[in-house]
């Protein structure tokens, strides 16, 4: 079994189980479809139902499915994304290389619903640096990084890490003092974040701006003043 079809495997485990488990499975299933990209249109034409079926699951409306509907489901979602390139399993390949949990990230959640990067971005006390129209977006958790000691401590494999179970996350990059290294990392690693929140600095260089602007990435600055004031603020969405 090669390296993508065991990211796959784990991946679909990982998903059911999330459901499974959870006080709000059908906010589980909504969150993963948006994860993929993919419509209720969509996913009902894999499932050969109607999308008002699907509805009826996300929106809580029709009692939870059994784990054999689940299991389709989210076979479906895998398979849509193969079939368009497996961007999504590929990036969770990627994360899944790499094991250790380096003291450089302060702290990392995963949401059970999306979250608007305008109501991300206000709960944190921030500030767009790049346009604001990306705001509606919705990300689905975040990692607040201790920038020096990731960029002293961290090979390529463990930067990866720092996206957790998915890329659509707000990577906080704290003890920034230009905001260039974090942006210049991000592009190396060519896994483009739900956004970036850059903490401790006075001004944000240019080359971070036209980064971000280039990979479409919302770029934001927080105002608060500790690292520890992020992490508690942040607890409003756990």
């Amino acid at each position: 079994m090669d390296e993508l079809e065991i990211a796959k495997d784990n991946l679909a485990r990982s998903i059911v189980g999330e459901i499974v488990l959870s006080d709000k499975p059908e906010a589980i299933l909504k969150k993963w479809r948006n994860i993929f990209n993919f419509s209720q249109k969509d996913v009902a034409a894999s499932l050969g139902i109607t999308s008002s079926v699907i509805s009826d699951y996300e929106s809580g409306r029709r009692k939870s499915p059994g784990i054999k509907i689940i299991k389709k489901y989210v076979t479906a979602l895998i398979e849509m994304d193969l079939k368009k390139g497996g961007d999504v399993v590929r990036s969770f390949s990627q994360t899944e290389k790499s094991s250790t949990l380096s003291e450089a990230i302060l702290d990392i959640k995963e949401f059970s619903e999306g979250v608007t990067i305008k109501d991300f971005t206000d709960r944190i006390n921030g500030v767009f640096v790049t346009k604001e129209k990306f705001a509606d977006r919705k990300i689905y958790g975040y990692t607040i990084i201790d920038s020096i000691k990731a960029i002293s401590d961290l090979s390529f494999n463990q930067m990866l890490k720092l996206y957790g179970t998915t890329t659509q996350r707000a990577m906080i990059f704290t003890k920034v003092t230009t905001g260039k290294t974090p942006m210049v990392a991000i592009k190396l690693t060519n896994l483009n974040p739900g956004m970036v929140v850059l903490h401790g600095l006075t001004s944000v260089y240019d080359v971070a701006k036209n980064i971000a602007d280039a990979e479409g990435i919302p770029l934001v600055v927080c105002k608060l003043e500790r690292p520890e004031d992020i992490v508690e603020a942040l607890k409003y969405f756990n």
